[in-house]
């Protein structure tokens, strides 16, 4: 929940002048109400949204429906961040349906997946993830999934400056590669699966040269345009950022 008008302005000016740099898929996920700046200057990168409801569109009133984003210009959306999940009780069965509405109304869903500190110690991280993956692919099937992106974000790196280490991302990525595996291999292959967890000029490199991570979900250093471009300069091509 960040931003303003001239905040958005400066942040822009300064992408968008060194942005035509990028060879890798990039996609702005903003707060909706400032789709409408972000599509006068992002013209050659993708607008997402950070949420979307799960129902159609009717009388519940605050929602934002998918057609709704995807009348107001946005590719993509973020569905499932562990924000959500914490502070706004979403759970694995609400996520899956928001991963299907999404995909009903053309859109790309980025779909979150990740462990609590207290869960990786206590070595739950495998069931944990493999729980939040099935109920999304019990609902839209591989294709559903690969439509749009999976995004790792353990829990205990967000926002803390702690950062799973290259080796660590690694092997989650393959793990959750391998779960779709056994459901379509070529597909598998296909999903771009995304790390999000402090993501810094610093890390982004090491991190995006594991063989199974194919991008970032960039939370805090994103806000400032000279390090989102950092980052996004690490990404191999056709990555989606």
């Amino acid at each position: 929940m960040n931003g303003s008008r001239s905040a958005n302005a400066a942040w822009l000016s300064e992408f968008t002048a060194r942005s035509g740099e990028l060879t890798c898929d990039v996609a702005v996920c903003a707060p909706h109400v400032y789709f409408d700046q972000l599509r006068a200057h992002l013209r050659s990168h993708e607008i997402g949204a950070q949420d979307v409801s799960e129902r159609s569109a009717g009388a519940f009133t605050g929602d934002i429906a998918a057609e709704m984003l995807k009348d107001a210009g946005c590719a993509y959306v973020i569905v499932g961040h562990s924000e959500r999940r914490q502070w706004h009780g979403e759970t694995d069965a609400v996520v899956a349906a928001k991963t299907e509405r999404a995909l009903q109304a053309g859109l790309h869903p980025i779909v979150c997946v990740g462990e609590t500190l207290q869960q990786r110690e206590a070595g739950q991280t495998n069931a944990v993830l493999r729980s939040q993956l099935a109920a999304v692919l019990e609902r839209v099937g591989v294709q559903g999934l690969t439509a749009g992106a999976l995004a790792y974000e353990p829990v205990w790196a967000i926002g803390t400056g702690r950062t799973a280490t290259p080796g660590l991302a690694q092997e989650v990525h393959l793990t959750l590669r391998t779960q779709i595996a056994e459901h379509d291999a070529a597909q598998a292959t296909a999903l771009r699966i995304i790390y999000g967890g402090s993501v810094k000029p610093g890390n982004a490199r090491e991190l995006f040269a594991q063989p199974d991570v194919d991008g970032g979900l960039i939370g805090g250093a994103s806000l400032v345009a000279s390090e989102f471009l950092a980052i996004c300069s690490c990404v191999p091509t056709h990555s989606l950022d």
